[in-house]
């Protein structure tokens, strides 16, 4: 039986990674720049495939100042990758000249349910924890009491 052919074409490097990830659709995610403010969705989303072009006085090697991958993560300072290469890579947003998108593989943030549950769950844990280590922290319990 004939796949569907998908509308959004990737380069080889990217459809293995889209195929570990289980094939997910990629119509309808598309970022949407122009019309109503509440109905545009662009940017970078996690789970994006990427390519990323590095400032080349930063690598001994200039063939190391180019990565391309699927972003797993996007913190203050750094960006992290999981590189075509199967590694993980850290990247500092500061060497960063230029990134393109090459196609976006979840729906925007706000849109995300699985992302947006993802989350609340993980906020949920965090709390229980930062609990359990305050109450078995010595002297950090009496805080309620007064006087």
């Amino acid at each position: 039986m004939a796949k569907k052919k998908q509308g959004v074409e990737l380069p080889s490097w990217a459809k293995s990674m889209w195929e570990e990830m289980g094939s997910p659709e990629l119509e309808g995610i598309d970022s949407v720049y122009n019309g109503d403010l509440l109905e545009r969705r662009q940017g970078l989303r996690r789970d994006d495939f990427i390519e990323i072009h590095m400032n080349v006085q930063a690598f001994s090697n200039p063939e190391d100042a180019f990565i391309r991958g699927r972003l797993l993560s996007s913190g203050k300072s750094s960006l992290e990758i999981l590189g075509d290469d199967g590694k993980c890579h850290f990247i500092a947003r500061e060497i960063i000249v230029r990134m393109v998108l090459v196609a976006h593989t979840r729906p925007a943030y706000i849109d995300d349910k699985e992302l947006l549950a993802f989350e609340r769950e993980d906020m949920k844990r965090r709390s229980k924890l930062h609990e359990k280590v305050e109450k078995e922290t010595t002297g950090n319990d009496d805080s309620h009491l007064w006087g």
